[in-house]
């Protein structure tokens, strides 16, 4: 069984952060957008070409890509 993430979100559904597994500054910023243990996260839609991603995170929508959303484990 693989591990669910951020990524494997489809577009509708809702998940619930677990951890974020990046380091550095962009840990920080994933942090400081509300991608923090136990907030809920819906993928609201994907690019054509599925890259990026926007997810409604706490009431404001931000786009990831998709190398970064694989680093976001869900609960």
């Amino acid at each position: 069984m693989s591990e669910k993430t951020l990524f494997s979100i489809p577009v509708g559904a809702v998940g619930t952060v677990g951890d974020v597994r990046l380091s550095g500054a962009m840990r920080r910023r994933l942090l400081d957008l509300g991608l923090v243990p136990g907030a809920q996260v819906t993928c609201l839609y994907a690019a054509p070409s599925g890259n990026p991603r926007a997810y409604l995170i706490r009431g404001s929508v931000i786009a990831l890509r998709n190398r970064d959303a694989l680093n976001v484990a869900l609960a």
